[in-house]
């Protein structure tokens, strides 16, 4: 194989490098930072979560995306097709209604972003407004009858839908934005006790790091007794739930705020939309074990007596 030929193979995609020069240019910095600010400071009450897709257990945003995305597709195969501007001219129309709630849902995660995720998410925005006032052309040009010039609108925005897509996908499987980050958990910790520390060494009310299968852990010990354990990076972001706060039998993330409960790795507050993986806990000897809960785990008579006690069969979760 010739040096010409190796060099072509082992050089860098120019889109990616464009991208990979996107994700570190710092000149829109304060724009994000005002910009999200405001997004955050939005008094959107219980709706946040519900814009998060805590409720889906993912984000809601992809979904919502595929109305204004297929109108616009459909109306786009719809126009090459003479004598069918009206029908494409309607389904414009509700690409459009339908893009409000999936930008709003888009800048409520845009908000809770790495500053390398925020600098392509904000050209994603633009790709996509400028998308939908293309579309928002178009749609006028055909009311007003100039049906050849709402069609040449109509594909422009689409080009523009296309840069906002791609550039979408780079933040969901690049840069991982809006993935669970805790997925891999229960694929790389052994199905065994693991022995993590004595019972002095957690003490009550604090979080305390410890890593299992090098996969860091959080292991609480309450005032009451009860030891409870999760695995330690947010699912959000990977934030390190070690350095979060512990209140109300929760712990709160310090990065973006989200809130798992304790004695199951519940998300009750976002922006995680995944819970964390959960451990069982028990002291033998005085020393605190824990296992992965996986699926089936719990007796079928019940669950687990909720306090650490001594022996091989006390067991929390």
């Amino acid at each position: 194989m010739s040096a010409t030929h190796r060099r072509r193979r082992t050089k860098q995609n120019r889109v990616l490098a464009l991208l990979d020069r996107l994700e570190r240019e710092p000149r829109a910095d304060r724009l994000i930072d005002t910009l999200q600010s405001g997004i955050r400071s939005l008094p959107l009450g219980r709706g946040r979560d519900l814009l998060h897709g805590r409720w889906l257990g993912h984000p809601v945003h992809p979904l919502l995306v595929q109305v204004p995305v297929g109108s616009w597709m459909s109306a786009a195969v719809l126009d090459t097709r003479p004598g069918r501007s009206r029908e494409a001219g309607l389904l414009v129309g509700v690409g459009l209604a339908a893009a409000a709630p999936a930008a709003l849902a888009g800048a409520v995660d845009w908000a809770d972003l790495h500053r390398e995720q925020s600098r392509v998410g904000l050209v994603h925005a633009v790709a996509n407004w400028a998308a939908v006032g293309l579309y928002a052309t178009s749609l006028v040009c055909r009311v007003k009858g100039r049906t050849a010039a709402g069609r040449a609108y109509g594909f422009l925005g689409l080009t523009a839908v296309g840069v906002g897509g791609m550039l979408g996908g780079h933040l969901a499987y690049r840069q991982a934005s809006g993935a669970n980050h805790a997925e891999e958990v229960p694929h790389v910790i052994r199905d065994t006790w693991h022995r993590v520390g004595a019972v002095a060494e957690f003490p009550a009310g604090e979080p305390v790091r410890r890593v299992v299968d090098d996969v860091p852990i959080l292991v609480v010990r309450e005032t009451g007794g009860e030891i409870h354990a999760l695995a330690e990076r947010c699912s959000h972001l990977a934030g390190p739930l070690s350095e979060g706060t512990v209140a109300d039998g929760c712990v709160q993330c310090p990065w973006h705020g989200s809130v798992f409960r304790l004695s199951d790795g519940w998300n009750v507050r976002g922006p995680a939309t995944a819970p964390q993986p959960a451990f069982d806990t028990r002291i033998t000897d005085g020393h605190v074990e824990v296992r992965l809960r996986r699926d089936g785990l719990r007796e079928a008579n019940g669950k687990w007596s909720g306090k650490a006690t001594q022996g091989t069969q006390g067991r929390t979760g």
